[in-house]
């Protein structure tokens, strides 16, 4: 969102301008920000710069995240091929699979490598982070494998909840159950 504001040329963003965009309120938006410290000043507004800036710290984004893409299938193929992750500093370093057919697939300059080598690629690339782009019926057994390795992180599209110790975060996407939601909401809102 800073990024749209600073392209449309804006030096400057008041809460009521953020919480618009993010649609929420203004009170909330100060109290979010409160949580990390002083930001802006009162009847100025925020630097865009400077609030982007310790925003990117405070996520984590101020860094390079090596991610390791298990599953070249459709949905893997989709997020390889998204440019946003090289931009927000996700960088995939590897790309494995248990397809036969597909290992030694060349993905721009990545080679699909076999599933069997997933742990000794988390530890030699220095991999953090994985996306899960595997049937519910390989996830589990995956993300142990990744956690073992040393990952720190599991991004989950997997339509299934994985069970990994409590300090490695995941992040599940389960696409049907969006929709589903999605629907939800728009049948309340036509249902009298």
């Amino acid at each position: 969102m800073l990024e749209l504001i600073q392209g449309d040329g804006g030096v400057t963003v008041s809460s009521e301008q953020l919480a618009r965009r993010g649609h929420t309120t203004a009170a909330q938006v100060r109290k979010d920000l409160s949580h990390f410290g002083s930001f802006g000043k009162r009847g100025l507004g925020y630097s865009v710069d400077e609030l982007k800036d310790r925003l990117r710290i405070i996520l984590g984004l101020d860094r390079v995240w090596r991610v390791i893409l298990v599953g070249a299938g459709r949905i893997g193929s989709a997020l390889f091929e998204y440019p946003d992750f090289k931009k927000r500093g996700y960088d995939c370093v590897a790309v494995v699979d248990s397809d036969p057919a597909k290992i030694g697939e060349k993905w721009g300059e990545r080679v699909i490598r076999p599933a069997e080598e997933l742990e000794s690629l988390i530890k030699e690339l220095h991999a953090t982070l994985v996306i899960l782009a595997v049937p519910a019926s390989a996830a589990q057994l995956v993300a142990e494998r990744s956690v073992n390795a040393g990952v720190r992180g599991i991004l989950n599209f997997a339509p299934v909840q994985i069970q990994v110790p409590e300090d490695i975060p995941v992040e599940n996407v389960n696409l049907v159950m969006e929709l589903e939601a999605l629907s939800f909401q728009i049948t309340r809102a036509v249902t009298p």
